[in-house]
């Protein structure tokens, strides 16, 4: 029609489109350059990460073929592991949010596909981002104790750990022409930017360096600690706490009263079971050894322990050699109400039933009147309460 503008369909979408679309950044540094440097920096901090995460996972959910082989010693490996661990996630906190910053116009390209390759490419990058954020959030509230999803925390991070790796891995994999065009000196020169950009490349990678390493001192003391005096923003700290030593489930919260406490008996089951009460289970020959005590959330803290040998008490009960045991709690509820452990454990001889920390008998947040402290082993599976001990 003459003196008329005609509107296709795609023309009338286009000012719709345009104004969904994120906002675009044209300063200098969101560059290949800067991605690579903080890339690296982060893709060491996941790789510690998800190696130490599965060695925790696998030593609280042991697969049935591994449980009586994982190992007591050393007596550290835990503390180390879980430490690192935790240490190398908050710098990932950091180091994350200043990676997809530097890569932020690549995540919103347009067109957002442009072929097979680049839709792949692009699934990766979803994929990754995603699981990388949710996994460092989660585990960072994880840390703190809080919890507010619906979802099962240890079985959600588990899950997202092999997300995340499997797209960085199917991302290496899109990405390797243009990742051995760089190494074999064919590339475009994507990384060969304007030298003006060096001082301000540098500066960023300082102050980002800076804020990990400003990071870990203030946390790391609550594994680490020689650096306890720093640790000014770690939700824990070694010495605070009953008896000297942190506490996360205390008596009250797992529904252990005075009347329950009152009659108290140790119950062994085995080929000849046998009942103890807390006299009689004092009046037994004793050990006592230094023991870290290392918590999934990252603090762990050496105390002196003293009670009865648990190869002892299983002797005792006439288990076999190599037996595994079964430890119930008093407790009323509790994913780890109930924990085993295999015969590395069971006949180290540092492996006891305590009853005493640092030479005082256990207060009740502690495990009183008796709870399992073994070496090499996560603090959630050193059950407090203990009630009734079962060869396996």
């Amino acid at each position: 029609m003459d003196g008329m503008t005609s509107h296709t369909p795609r023309s009338r979408w286009r000012p719709l489109l345009a104004s969904v679309r994120p906002p675009s950044f044209s300063g200098r540094l969101h560059d290949a350059r800067t991605a690579t440097a903080v890339g690296r920096w982060l893709g060491a901090a996941f790789a510690v990460c998800f190696v130490t995460g599965l060695l925790s996972h696998y030593l609280q959910h042991p697969p049935p073929w591994a449980a009586d082989a994982l190992p007591s010693r050393p007596v550290w490996g835990y503390r180390l592991s879980q430490g690192l661990h935790i240490a190398t996630g908050l710098a990932a906190l950091v180091l994350l949010p200043v990676k997809l910053w530097t890569v932020y116009p690549a995540l919103f390209v347009w067109p957002p596909v442009r072929g097979v390759r680049h839709a792949l490419e692009r699934l990766s990058v979803a994929a990754l981002v995603a699981s990388a954020v949710l996994e460092v959030f989660t585990g960072l509230l994880n840390i703190v104790q809080w919890y507010p999803w619906p979802f099962g925390f240890v079985q959600t991070h588990f899950a997202l750990a092999w997300v995340a790796a499997g797209s960085i891995l199917l991302h290496i994999a899109v990405k390797a022409p243009e990742i051995r065009a760089h190494w074999g000196r064919r590339s475009a020169g994507t990384l060969a930017l304007p030298a003006q950009d060096g001082p301000d490349r540098r500066a960023l990678l300082l102050g980002v360096g800076a804020a990990v390493g400003t990071v870990t001192l203030t946390t790391a003391g609550q594994a680490f600690t020689p650096l306890k005096r720093l640790d000014l923003l770690a939700p824990r700290h070694p010495d605070a706490g009953p008896m000297g030593l942190p506490v996360n489930r205390t008596a009250a919260a797992a529904g252990i009263t005075a009347g329950a406490l009152s009659h108290w008996r140790l119950e062994v089951i085995g080929p000849d079971p046998y009942r103890l009460t807390l006299d009689q289970l004092r009046a037994l020959p004793g050990a006592s050894a230094r023991l870290p005590m290392a918590c999934v959330e990252g603090w762990s803290v050496d105390a002196r322990w003293s009670g009865v040998r648990i190869r002892d008490l299983l002797a005792r009960a006439g288990a076999p050699p190599g037996a595994g045991l079964r430890v119930t709690s008093m407790e009323t509820s509790g994913a780890y109400r109930v924990t085993e452990m295999g015969r590395e454990h069971t006949e180290d001889p540092l492996t006891l039933l305590a009853l005493e920390l640092g030479g005082q008998v256990l207060s009740p947040d502690h495990g009183y009147p008796a709870r399992i402290i073994a070496p090499n082993r996560p603090g959630v599976l050193q059950t407090k309460w203990v009630t009734r001990l079962e060869v396996l």
